[in-house]
C-alpha cells in the first residue's frame, strides 16, 4: 500500500497539473468578473446627501425619517438644511454643490424645465410625488371683519393687507404671486413680508400681520398650532377646481372636519384647499441602488393614509415635469424587487445589477472551457514521455558502451527515487499505466533479448519497447500485489 506521504505528493502533482492547465482560463474569468464589477459598480456608495428644508419644517421631518430608513441598509444620509423647495432646486442643479437628492414642489416644474435647457445644468430625474402640500392661508378674524360683507372669499380681497410669506428659497411667495396675478391683484397691491416659519407664526399671533401664507404638509408643528389658535381662521378655496384647471400642478383637496383633533372638532367644518405635490428629485448620476432604496423608503414613509391621501396613494407618478427614474418606474409597477424579498439588500442588489454581465461572461467562457481537458491531457502525457525519453537515452548509452552498467543502474535508481513513474502516472494518467502494465510480460521477453539485439548492430529500441522496459525495470524491484499471478 502506498505511503500517505506519497499519496499526498501525487495528489499535489495532479493539482499542480490541473492548475497549470486551467490557470489561463481561471485568470480570464477573474479578469472578466473584475472588469464587469468595476464598470457596473453594483454596490452603492455608503454616503448620500439629501437637501431638506428649514428647521421645524415638514421637509426637515421627512429628512429624519429617510435617514432612519436607509440607516438599516448601512447607508448614511447626510441632511443638508436649506430654505425650502426653490433652494433645493438650485442645489440640485448646481454641479458645484455636493447634493444627490432633494425635496421639490410640483410648482417648480416650469423653472426646472428652463434650467434643464442650460448647458451647465445637472440632469435630474424624479422618484415620484410623495405627498400633497396644500396652500394654507391663515388670517385674523378682525381683519376679515373690516371687509365689505365681513367675509373673505377671494384672494383679490387681500388688497392692502399685511401678508406674510416664507423666506426666500422656500418658493411659497412665487406661488402666491402667481395666484394673486390670476385674481387681478399685483404684488405691489399687497404689503408682502418675507419671514421664516417662526416669524410668520409670531407675526400673525401678535397682530403684526393680517394673514400668512404657508405651503406645507400638515406635519408641520407650526401649522397645527395655527389651526388651534383662537381668532385665526383658515381661508377656504371655494374656487379650488378653477385653480386646478388654471394651474396644472395644483390639485383640489379637502381638509376633513375634525381631522386635526376629533375631540376638539378641529377644523369645525370641511375646508376646500388647493395643493401642489412634493416630489423627490435626484441627480441622474445617482447610483440606481440608492434610488431604489429611497423609493422604498418613500413608500414606507408616505404610503399610509393621512389628512389628504388614502393609504397606498403615494408615492405616485403625479404632475411630474421631469423624467421618471427607471428605478422609480419599476418600483411603482412591480413593488419591491423579487430577490430583495428573500435575500439581504446587498446580495439581491449585486445579483440584480450583475446578472446580465454574468450570463455574458458564462457565454464567453463555456466555449473556452473546452480547451482545458486537452491541455491537462497534454501535461500528463508529456510527463510520461519525458521518462520514456530518459530511458531511451540510457539505453542508447548502454548500446554505445558510453557508461558502465553500474552508472546506468544508478540513473535508473535515481529515476525511481523520484517517486516512480508508474506510481506518479497512476494518479495523473491511469490509462497509460494500465496499457504499460498489460505489456509487462512482453517487456521481460524484450529484456532477455536485449543483448542479442545490440550484438546484431541495432543501436536503439522502439519507443514501445522502451516503455515496456521502463515499466518492467521499476516494477521488477517492487512487484505490485498479484504480480506473480499475472506473470
Amino acid at each position: 500500500m502506498p505511503r500517505p506521504s506519497l499519496n499526498l505528493r501525487n495528489t499535489l502533482l495532479s493539482a499542480r497539473d490541473l492548475l497549470l492547465a486551467a490557470g489561463p482560463f481561471v485568470l480570464l474569468a477573474a479578469a472578466l468578473l473584475i472588469g464587469a464589477y468595476t464598470l457596473l459598480k453594483p454596490n452603492p456608495p455608503r454616503r448620500v446627501v439629501l437637501a431638506t428644508g428649514p428647521e421645524q419644517s415638514d421637509y426637515a421631518a421627512y429628512g429624519q425619517r429617510y435617514a432612519a430608513a436607509l440607516r438599516r441598509h448601512g447607508i448614511e444620509v447626510v441632511l443638508r438644511p436649506s430654505e425650502g423647495s426653490s433652494d433645493n432646486r438650485r442645489l440640485l442643479l448646481d454641479a458645484r454643490q455636493n447634493v444627490n437628492l432633494g425635496f421639490v414642489r410640483g410648482d417648480a416644474g416650469e423653472a426646472l424645465r428652463s434650467a434643464q435647457q442650460k448647458e451647465d445644468s445637472v440632469p435630474l430625474v424624479s422618484l415620484g410625488s410623495l405627498a400633497y402640500e396644500p396652500v394654507w392661508i391663515f388670517y385674523r378674524s378682525e381683519a376679515e371683519r373690516r371687509l365689505p360683507g365681513a367675509r373673505l372669499e377671494r384672494l383679490d380681497q387681500l388688497r392692502g393687507w399685511r401678508v406674510g410669506s416664507s423666506a426666500r428659497g422656500h418658493g411659497a411667495t412665487n406661488l402666491l404671486v402667481r395666484m394673486l396675478d390670476a385674481n387681478g391683484l399685483g404684488r405691489e397691491q399687497v404689503r408682502l413680508e418675507r419671514l421664516d416659519l417662526t416669524g410668520l407664526a409670531i407675526g400673525i399671533i401678535n397682530a403684526r400681520l393680517d394673514a400668512v401664507v404657508l405651503v406645507s404638509s400638515p406635519d408641520s408643528p407650526i401649522l397645527q398650532m395655527l389651526l388651534r389658535t383662537p381668532g385665526i381662521k383658515l381661508f377656504e378655496f371655494t374656487q379650488a377646481d378653477a385653480y386646478s384647471r388654471r394651474f396644472g400642478y395644483l390639485n383640489p383637496v379637502t381638509l376633513p372636519r375634525g381631522v386635526a383633533d376629533l375631540a376638539q372638532d378641529v377644523p369645525p367644518r370641511s375646508v376646500q384647499l388647493v395643493a401642489p405635490a412634493t416630489m423627490l428629485l435626484a441627480r441622474e448620476d445617482t447610483h440606481p441602488a440608492l434610488m431604489q432604496l429611497f423609493v422604498q423608503a418613500a413608500a414606507e414613509i408616505h404610503g399610509g393614509s393621512g389628512w389628504f391621501a388614502r393609504g397606498g396613494q403615494f408615492p405616485a407618478r403625479m404632475n411630474v415635469d421631469v423624467p421618471m427614474a427607471p428605478e422609480a418606474e419599476r418600483f411603482l409597477k412591480n413593488g419591491v424587487p423579487f430577490l430583495q424579498r428573500y435575500l439581504p439588500f446587498w446580495l439581491s442588489n449585486l445579483i440584480d445589477r450583475m446578472w446580465v454581465a454574468l450570463l455574458s461572461i458564462v457565454a464567453i467562457l463555456i466555449p473556452l472551457s473546452r480547451v482545458v481537458p486537452p491541455l491537462y491531457e497534454f501535461r500528463v502525457r508529456s510527463r510520461i514521455f519525458r521518462w520514456y525519453r530518459q530511458l531511451r537515452q540510457i539505453e542508447d548509452r548502454l548500446a554505445r558502451k558510453a557508461s558502465t552498467l553500474e552508472e546506468l543502474r544508478a540513473e535508473v535508481d535515481a529515476l525511481e527515487s523520484k517517486g516512480g513513474a508508474h506510481r506518479r502516472a497512476a494518479v495523473l494518467h491511469r490509462r497509460a499505466v494500465f496499457v504499460a502494465r498489460a505489456h509487462r510480460p512482453g517487456a521481460r521477453a524484450h529484456a532477455r533479448d536485449r543483448t542479442a539485439r545490440l550484438s546484431s548492430g541495432r543501436r536503439s529500441l522502439p519507443a514501445r519497447d522502451c516503455e515496456c522496459i521502463f515499466v518492467d525495470t521499476l516494477t521488477a524491484r517492487k512487484p505490485a500485489p498479484g504480480a506473480d499471478l499475472a506473470n
